[in-house]
């Protein structure tokens, strides 16, 4: 009777893939959708909060392309092993993967060398000649988190949904 049990089983990739899923997922909606907001209404400066909120986007996104390349492979491996369903959450993985090395990587740099800029003058980015660029350029990385999330939503729903024989 066990060794029946154990062979229904999912396969050890398919497990750390959904562990890894779950982790990404998890971190991004908390970090950018409870605590970043949370950091904005009870701090009393909205520099203290988004310094604080910019460490956790950084941790986040360093977790993000962690995770992806792992799920990569782990979605490889499934494949070669005859799991045709992995083709897809693949692309998935790999456009969350996109958005968080855009969304982060590739403008983020321009975002800090704004406040930068403004530090210099001695004063917020908020209270800044660089207020507007600044804004703009938050509202595209912006919009590359709410992508991801939304990624990251279908990830969660299709690589949790029942599998197929085989798979």
């Amino acid at each position: 009777m066990f060794s029946s049990s154990y062979n229904n089983l999912p396969p050890l990739p398919h497990r750390l893939f959904l562990l890894l899923t779950v982790v990404w997922a998890g971190g991004l909606w908390t970090v950018g959708y409870m605590v970043a907001p949370t950091l904005f209404s009870v701090l009393p400066s909205r520099e203290m909060a988004g310094m604080i909120a910019g460490h956790l986007f950084h941790t986040e996104a360093i977790v993000g392309v962690t995770i992806g390349v792992l799920q990569l492979v782990l979605c490889n491996v499934m494949i070669r092993r005859g799991a045709q369903r992995y083709r897809g959450l693949r692309w998935l993985v790999l456009g969350m993967l996109c958005c968080v090395l855009v969304g982060y990587f590739g403008i983020q740099p321009f975002m800090g060398s704004l406040k930068e800029k403004a530090l210099a003058l001695g004063v917020g980015v908020s209270e800044s000649p660089y207020k507007a660029q600044f804004g703009m350029l938050h509202g595209v990385s912006s919009a590359f988190y709410l992508l991801q999330s939304l990624l990251a939503l279908v990830l969660v729903w299709r690589a949790s949904a029942p599998r197929s024989a085989g798979e």
